[in-house]
């Protein structure tokens, strides 16, 4: 009996250091949603760009993506996002897609304008940049330079 005991003690140790150690992680690493206000942006592409992306300012996190739906109209998508409320945005801010090294995670980048009108929420962005397809550019590299090389053995 007193054996049971030593391990289920044990157990429930075990137990409450793993969910200190998750609960020191989450806190350290962000993941919870950032509570600000709602603005929203258009893009052609935004591939990459999850559900809880973050929202960054000169590569700090300032928000997180709430929603991503697409416009049946222009066929765009139309990306919610919320900001943090002690940031204010000019009416001039940039959205750009960029991911955080060559497979890293994507993010939305703002790039602050200096406007004189202040976004409030509900407003939208309307300089945007849309995510750059990786696998589309390395296709064009490796292609270009075949053609060079077809170019050059031609001329001789």
């Amino acid at each position: 009996m007193k054996e049971n005991l030593v391990e289920a003690l044990i157990g429930a140790v075990v137990l409450l250091v793993a969910g200190g150690f998750l609960a020191f992680v989450y806190e350290r690493a962000e993941l919870r949603p950032v509570d600000g206000y709602e603005l929203q942006a258009r893009f052609n592409r935004v591939e990459g760009l999850a559900l809880g992306s973050d929202v960054k300012i000169a590569g700090i996190k300032v928000g997180s993506v709430l929603s991503q739906d697409l416009d049946p109209e222009t066929y765009q998508a139309i990306v919610k996002f919320s900001v943090d409320k002690s940031v204010t945005l000019d009416e001039d801010t940039t959205a750009s897609i960029s991911s955080e090294g060559l497979l890293g995670d994507s993010y939305l980048e703002l790039a602050p304008g200096a406007g004189e009108e202040v976004l409030v929420a509900g407003d939208e962005l309307l300089w945007t940049e849309d995510s750059i397809d990786l696998m589309s550019l390395i296709g064009k590299a490796i292609f270009s330079s075949t053609d060079d090389d077809d170019r050059d053995s031609d001329a001789r």
